[in-house]
């Protein structure tokens, strides 16, 4: 059995609900930021080239996200963590994954696969509710940092997202009933000078009112990694849901629209991008997953439990969409797992999560908001 998964919560201004989230998860913080830097270490990257790069960050995020930055800035302080570091640890996946722009001959580390994505529109869903789901792959050892964030701001909206101590997003949603799936996509224009970094980009989208507003709060601001949003809306009145999948890279964005009222997502490009895909020079089971997850949904109406199921399924394991840590059998860098498993119930303004592989019969925790937070 897994712990529970921490839930921190904070009221207040951006700066006031980061120092709050700092200052509770200060412990986690520290450590988490430490073993980043363990990692940055492994491809290169001292501490004081991570702290050179999270300033970049830092000043980026200032510019087109700055009431995000004012909440890492409010994190840093209250955790006591070098805020540069903290800018890094968010930046982390520019940092392993991408290279220098005077690197450009080097190896790129196309990654470990990294979740499968779903969402249904109300059209299909039994409940007639916009649906979104994913698993959340990643290294086993990441699993004691995470916890889920619920945040309350100063106009009294509401965000509730699962994270990694010291970050402020990966997948999750917010009052307005517009939620955020996550897949990470690689690029050969992916660079680690600068740019908005992929969690600050996250948390800029849940922070919206409104689905056009995220979609223009990742498109309209420079990036140095790619990375794929899958996100959706319910709206007020009986109005049907939306969902549109983003696929982001430096300079470019792409589009993935519902067909049949679905889409899913794994980790490689769908649309038409002039950015080359790092994915093909190697291969990887993202070829297949996207497309089997939609088949496993199948036709009709289509419940809860089914989108459980397919995010159970051990089609083509080892690299399935349910995800098991391999150990010893892959070198370190290569281990991924199913974390942990969510799905977000728009209308209800739901988000339910298991502690992964889902498929051994962990119950989920649900987390409802309403107006009033």
């Amino acid at each position: 059995m897994f712990p529970p998964l921490p839930l921190i919560s904070a009221i207040g201004t951006p700066r006031k609900c980061g120092t709050t989230y700092g200052s509770v998860a200060a412990l986690a913080i520290a450590a988490n930021t430490a073993n980043y830097m363990a990692r940055f270490a492994a491809v290169g990257i001292d501490v004081q080239r991570a702290r050179d790069y999270g300033a970049l960050f830092r000043v980026a995020s200032h510019r087109h996200a700055p009431r995000v930055a004012e909440m890492l800035d409010g994190v840093a302080e209250g955790a006591r963590v070098n805020v540069d570091e903290i800018y890094a640890l968010n930046g982390r996946t520019e940092l392993i994954y991408s290279v220098d722009p005077d690197d450009a001959g080097s190896d790129r580390r196309a990654g470990a696969g990294e979740c499968t994505a779903v969402a249904v529109l109300g059209e299909r869903s039994t409940s007639g509710h916009t649906l979104l789901a994913q698993n959340w792959d990643w290294h086993p050892d990441q699993r004691p940092y995470a916890l889920l964030l619920d945040t309350t701001d100063e106009h009294g909206r509401r965000v509730v997202a699962l994270t990694e101590a010291g970050m402020l997003a990966k997948a999750g949603l917010n009052d307005a009933g517009l939620g955020v799936c996550v897949n990470m996509l690689g690029t050969t224009r992916d660079r680690r000078d600068g740019g908005v970094p992929y969690h600050v980009l996250l948390r800029a989208a849940l922070e919206q009112p409104h689905l056009g507003a995220a979609i223009r709060a990742v498109c309209s601001v420079p990036r140095g990694a790619s990375i794929n949003l899958l996100m959706g809306q319910a709206f007020p009145g009986g109005t049907p849901g939306e969902a549109i999948d983003l696929e982001v890279a430096p300079g470019d964005v792409g589009f993935v629209h519902p067909v049949d009222g679905v889409i899913t997502h794994a980790n490689h490009f769908e649309s038409a991008l002039s950015a080359v895909d790092t994915l093909k020079s190697i291969g990887s089971s993202s070829f297949f997953r996207a497309a089997r997850a939609r088949r496993l949904l199948g036709t009709g109406p289509i419940g809860e439990e089914r989108i459980k199921a397919v995010l159970c399924d051990h089609g083509g394991f080892p690299a399935s969409i349910c995800r098991h840590d391999q150990g010893e059998e892959v070198d370190d860098a290569d281990r991924t797992e199913s974390l942990f498993t969510l799905v977000l119930d728009l209308d209800e303004r739901r988000i339910s999560i298991a502690p992964g592989p889902a498929c051994r019969g962990v119950e989920y925790r649900h987390i409802r908001m309403d107006k009033s937070g």
